[in-house]
């Protein structure tokens, strides 16, 4: 018999770090008009992090979320510095260099620090019952936290001048130059800013299930499927699209078949692309967003 209960708070769980995973994405794309091939990496450099941290040196696994926040943003803006700006008008040396970065960097764990499968102790142990269902309390913080995140980076679009410096990029390049936008900082800003979320949601997503060398490819095209399910660069749509997939998905799988995970958001991006390619909302890093 089919738990409604469980069915809800899973689907919103991972509903929830969908959307962490895919908003650092969308961010790139929305600002640079480009894909980020590395994404993935970032999310397993987060979670390798995290795990250095937490477990291996047995600090707390708030301190390994915190160091896999800042590693990942340091390497982010490493990124788009020394590998991206070069051939940043060049879309597909872009592709072809983050794609080559995401494997440097996955295959260096799997070759210098393990190919086994990796886990993080949990950030909020315990567990509390809602409606007589055990919830632990580490989907809560996965909940909670994509929350408090997402709210505040529609505050910092919304209210900040360096969210509407993004804005205005992500409109025209060239109208922000002409009323003297710095490009390169914010472009630098918006990396590392992508870079800190793949981190966290990383951490989150080692945390919530398992790790391993090459853990970033699922989560590489599963941002690619909801950024384009939500519309190319439109966060608002990202995060419809993420709780759209991560219900359909947990639906289907606890109803249908557990191996079916994975399946339906390619699926889904195949439907999409034929019914609406441009996707639900359509192309702008702004509030539309």
């Amino acid at each position: 018999m089919v738990n409604i209960t469980n069915i809800l708070i899973s689907g919103i769980a991972i509903s929830s770090l969908y959307a962490l995973v895919a908003i650092g994405f969308t961010l790139i794309f929305g600002v640079g008009g480009v894909f980020n091939l590395a994404h993935g990496a970032l999310l397993a450099l987060g979670g390798f992090t995290s795990y250095f941290i937490s477990f291996r040196y047995g600090l707390s696994p708030i301190l390994g979320l915190v160091g896999a926040v800042v590693v990942t943003g340091l390497v982010g803006g490493v990124l788009y510095l020394q590998v991206i700006e070069p051939v940043e008008d060049n879309t597909v040396a872009v592709l072809i260099l983050t794609l080559l970065a995401g494997f440097l960097i996955q295959f260096g764990f799997g070759i210098f620090v393990t190919k086994q499968t990796i886990s993080i102790p949990q950030i909020a142990p315990g567990s509390v019952s809602i409606a007589g269902t055990g919830v632990q309390n580490n989907t809560i913080f996965v909940f909670v936290s994509s929350v408090v995140l997402m709210a505040g980076l529609f505050v910092l679009v919304e209210r900040t001048d360096i969210g509407k410096a993004i804005i205005a990029m992500s409109m025209s390049e060239k109208g922000a130059s002409l009323v003297g936008i710095d490009q390169r900082r914010m472009k630098l800003y918006t990396w590392m800013l992508a870079a800190m979320f793949a981190g966290f949601a990383g951490v989150l997503l080692t945390s919530y299930q398992t790790g391993q060398w090459n853990m970033g490819l699922q989560p590489l095209l599963l941002s690619f499927t909801i950024v384009v399910l939500g519309g190319l660069g439109s966060i608002k749509g990202s995060i419809i699209a993420a709780y759209l997939i991560g219900f359909v998905e947990t639906i289907t799988t606890s109803v249908v078949s557990s191996q079916l995970t994975g399946v339906v958001p390619l699926s889904l991006l195949i439907v999409i692309l034929l019914v609406r390619p441009q996707g639900l909302f359509g192309r702008g890093v702004d509030t539309d967003v």
